[in-house]
């Protein structure tokens, strides 16, 4: 038998229901004036600072989230910080930014475009440009941190706002948590938040569930040579020569070992031999960075890596064999999916027809660090940095990769706006999501 609830039951579960509050009306309400933050991105922008440099960055951050409220410790794995918001019960919610910019010459013609160069930690200088968005992040994440602050009467628990280092050299999220940051700076979360700015229409926002950026693993390979007169290369063994065929090489290991319906990529971004045009060098040094999105495909793609540098060698008849040596390895970043799907119903509610499927991204993060220790879910999204008409103007030709400068492009430069305020909205609903 059916029974009805009786009226002011109902009337109370409605009036319960009306007052949980709507994590989209909360940030429309509470954003802040971007102007401030608009200056701050300026301001970044026009002086970057390279990995393990970070000081200034760092310092306008912690200033910012002192000045609203924020219990900030500084230094933490570098020029690593985090602001510590406790308001009451509830959930701990991490949202991140990086800070670092990259060693290049920026070619933008902006009135706050970087003509900056520093050392680097080698002693090298260097000309310094963010080139990677990482000057968004940090407005977009102070912008955030202000409006969830002066809304936090809207929400109860915990928000913890960090700001890291050295992401692109892959070590600032490692250093942060060895430093001590989840055992005497902050709670350990239930949830880490990050974004990424890219080449997408500005005003976008792309998400997945499962896996979104790749693995990477990169080395630091010698090959041996014979050195020798130019103009008698019979008596010599040229490690030029023998260096090209390898790289040449290696190519093979993608079109012919490793499945087309697998994702792997090989570069080398970096050789250098030789002082003179006459002279063959008796070694040459490369880079190579390796990106994989399946830890069977990995294996196999660095065990053919070192056969076949160690098998030309050979064919050439050195006299030493190669050395090949791993300075770094990324993790791949697989989002939750539980909380990818929370965070995707929420976007989807506010950004509407702007929410769009990200697309496997052979990027890396060191992003997976911050959560891997404690096996913290996490979720990871884009945010699209290019202006409207430019994006839909290329889109419409075919011809984005062509037109569209992306990340580590010299000409990588986000428009402002609305870059700041989706970054911010962003930020601010994800976390509102799991706060509220």
């Amino acid at each position: 038998m059916l029974t009805q609830k009786p009226q002011d039951d109902l009337l109370a579960e409605y009036e319960l229901v009306s007052h949980v509050a709507d994590p989209g009306v909360i940030v429309k309400k509470f954003r802040p004036n971007l102007a401030p933050f608009e200056a701050i991105y300026r301001q970044i922008h026009q002086d970057p600072e390279l990995s393990l440099q970070e000081r200034n960055t760092a310092k306008i951050a912690a200033e910012h989230i002192k000045k609203i409220g924020y219990h900030v410790t500084e230094n933490i794995g570098g020029h690593g910080l985090v602001g510590l918001l406790k308001n009451g019960p509830g959930k701990i919610v991490l949202l991140r930014a990086d800070m670092d910019a990259l060693p290049l010459l920026e070619k933008n013609d902006l009135d706050y475009a970087s003509n900056k160069t520093m050392k680097d930690v080698n002693g090298i200088e260097r000309p310094v440009m963010h080139a990677c968005g990482h000057d968004m992040h940090v407005a977009a994440l102070l912008a955030a941190a202000t409006l969830l602050y002066d809304a936090k009467s809207e929400w109860s628990g915990t928000l913890i706002v960090l700001f890291q280092p050295n992401e692109e050299q892959n070590g600032g999220a490692e250093a942060m948590v060895k430093h001590g940051l989840y055992d005497k700076i902050v709670p350990i979360p239930d949830v880490i938040l990050g974004q990424h700015v890219v080449s997408l229409r500005s005003g976008a926002v792309a998400i997945r569930s499962g896996p979104a950026l790749t693995a990477a693993d990169s080395f630091d390979v010698t090959v041996f040579g014979k050195g020798g007169h130019a103009g008698t290369p019979q008596h010599c063994i040229d490690p030029i020569l023998l260096a090209s065929h390898i790289i040449i090489r290696l190519q093979s290991i993608i079109s012919r070992e490793i499945a087309p319906a697998d994702i792997a990529v090989i570069t080398c971004a970096s050789i250098h031999a030789g002082s003179a045009g006459n002279i063959i060098p008796e070694q040459v040094d490369f880079k190579l960075n390796v990106r994989t999105y399946d830890e069977s495909v990995r294996s196999k793609v660095l065990k053919a890596i070192k056969r076949i540098i160690t098998a030309e060698a050979e064919a050439a008849g050195v006299e030493r064999l190669p050395i090949i040596k791993q300075y770094e390895r990324t993790p791949m970043t697989v989002n939750d999916p539980e909380k990818t799907d929370t965070v995707m119903k929420a976007f989807q509610q506010y950004f509407g027809e702007d929410l769009r499927a990200m697309e496997l991204d052979t990027a890396t993060e060191d992003f997976d660090n911050l959560a891997s220790v404690h096996r913290i879910p996490y979720v990871y999204w884009n945010f699209g940095g290019t202006e409207a008409n430019k994006w839909n103007d290329a889109e419409k030709k075919g011809k984005l990769s062509e037109l569209i400068p992306e990340n580590h492009s010299p000409f990588f430069a986000p428009v402002i706006e609305p870059t700041l305020q989706t970054g911010t909205d962003a930020f601010s609903l994800s976390a509102l999501t799991f706060l509220v």
